[in-house]
């Protein structure tokens, strides 16, 4: 059946579902507004995907789009799905190559006006200090196979111990940034090598860090509790595990490619290479995702420190002065072991997030105590020429999407086609036009991320936020920006 005449229904303003047909186990569902849905329809590809992902052995209740979804290697990006802990699957492609891509937040006690006039210099200092583009090394020493061990096996608390940011940290980041599966001897050669030199630098893509300024507050209790104000300059980080986690997701997809036949596994897309989650070859998976996830915290962590180390030093001020803390950290890509109530029971599952984020409502256990009243922070890039978000998760999210919600923008051009519409632009000088200084490591790279390659970010926050799954706090607007 064609995506153009799939049994899609309206079910809600926002919520749209493509009804089980053929061997889909469970329905689609997708987080849209009208034109977003006309124009997945028309595109057919990521639609199909969702299609597939409801396919997987021991898929619970729906296979989920968020409105940032366009095609992804098996999962759409934007594509969530909760499989069965016992007697489901587990899948590479539900969490992408980038294990654990995700965002970081900083604030500061810095307004815009105590910034503008040394915005170049911060700019060229933070493109000096974090190594950025494809192979990217050298941040900090390089490290020995013994610390690489540590880093993914530990998590933050082993950077944390040898100097790089405070113990609170692991307060506010996402499993304390720690999976618990981590086990290293499951990890490559060739991965380990890719790790040793990576920590510390934020790659190429759409990873960035960001100088922003909070331009909007639209729900101030969450934004005190987070210590977010009005002109208030932040730091924004979004990257990976770097070829570290590549590595991994590539070695895994060989492994389940066998599993599926050793397994009686029959799936419409090979890229969604699955094994039980309790067999051997989907427990060895997840203890190499956990390794992968614990170097991506990890990463950001040590990024995050350097950036602290630039500020102090550009702007001459104490720690008291500068006041830089650390709100939240994210995960992106992962798959996880959670509790969901499901046909009103209690039940252990595996939720994929392939570029969606967790957002779990007030009160629950695993949110931080000084959020536990607002719910858990979301963070949600844009792109560098407009704006990003902060969210907070609700209790509607937990029942309608595994507690889950969008995770940026979302591309509505390829790569290809941004370099082709950006020929001949001087990007970088219309970036500064728009009041936002870039460096980058190449033209090239400015290209494929220019503003017009991905949709206003806004109309997706806002599909989550209409339908209750996650409720705007602050709007951050770009004033500086590294990029690979």
């Amino acid at each position: 059946m064609k995506p153009t005449n799939l049994p899609i229904r309206q079910l809600e303003p926002y919520l749209f579902e493509i009804e089980r047909f053929g061997e889909m186990k469970v329905p689609g569902r997708i987080y849209a507004n009208k034109k977003m849905m006309d124009d997945l329809i028309e595109e057919q590809a990521p639609l199909q995907q969702v299609i597939n992902v409801a396919h997987l052995p021991g898929i619970q209740k729906f296979s989920l789009a968020m409105p940032d979804i366009h095609w992804g290697y098996g999962f759409p990006i934007g594509g969530v799905a909760a499989t069965d802990w016992d007697d489901g699957v587990i899948s590479p492609g539900g969490v992408g190559y980038d294990i654990n891509c995700g965002m970081r937040l900083a604030t500061t006690a810095l307004t815009i006006d105590a910034v503008k006039k040394r915005l170049d210099t911060l700019i060229q200092e933070l493109f000096k200090a974090i190594p950025t583009g494809v192979g990217s090394s050298h941040a900090i020493k390089k490290l020995s196979k013994k610390e690489l061990k540590k880093v993914a096996e530990k998590g933050v608390s082993y950077v944390i111990e040898q100097g790089f940011g405070q113990p609170e940290h692991l307060r506010v980041i996402e499993e304390g940034g720690r999976m618990p599966f981590a086990d290293f001897s499951l990890v490559s050669n060739r991965a380990v090598e890719r790790g040793l030199d990576q920590l510390g630098t934020l790659g190429s893509g759409n990873h960035f860090l960001e100088v922003d300024v909070v331009d909007h507050v639209y729900y101030p209790e969450a934004a005190q509790a987070m210590g977010l104000f009005e002109n208030q300059i932040v730091v924004l980080i979004h990257t990976g595990s770097r070829g570290f986690g590549y590595q991994i997701c590539d070695d895994y997809l060989k492994v389940m490619t066998r599993a599926m036949e050793k397994y009686h596994i029959h799936l419409p897309d090979r890229q969604l290479a699955s094994a039980p989650i309790q067999s051997p070859e989907g427990q060895d998976y997840l203890s190499a995702m956990s390794c992968a996830a614990n170097f991506a915290w990890s990463n950001r962590q040590v990024i995050m420190h350097l950036a602290y180390q630039v500020f102090k030093r550009v702007f001459s001020i104490s720690d008291s002065e500068l006041q830089f803390h650390l709100v939240y950290d994210v995960a992106h890509n992962i798959a996880k072991k959670e509790k969901h109530l499901i046909e009103g029971k209690e039940k252990t599952v595996c939720v994929h997030r392939k570029g969606a984020t967790r957002a779990f409502p007030p009160n629950h256990e695993l949110i931080p105590e000084r959020y536990r009243n607002i719910g858990q922070p979301v963070l949600i890039p844009g792109d560098m020429g407009r704006y990003s978000f902060v969210s907070v998760g609700t209790q509607k999210a937990m029942e309608q999407t595994f507690g889950s919600t969008c995770h940026g923008a979302g591309r509505v051009m390829s790569r290809r086609q941004a370099k082709k519409a950006g020929a001949g632009r001087n990007l970088i000088k219309e970036m500064q036009q728009r009041g936002v200084v870039v460096q980058a490591r190449g033209r090239a790279t400015v290209a494929e991320e220019m503003p017009e390659a991905y949709k206003d970010v806004e109309d997706v926050v806002n599909v989550m936020h209409e339908s209750g799954m996650s409720l705007k706090v602050a709007r951050l607007r770009p004033i500086g920006v590294i990029k690979g």
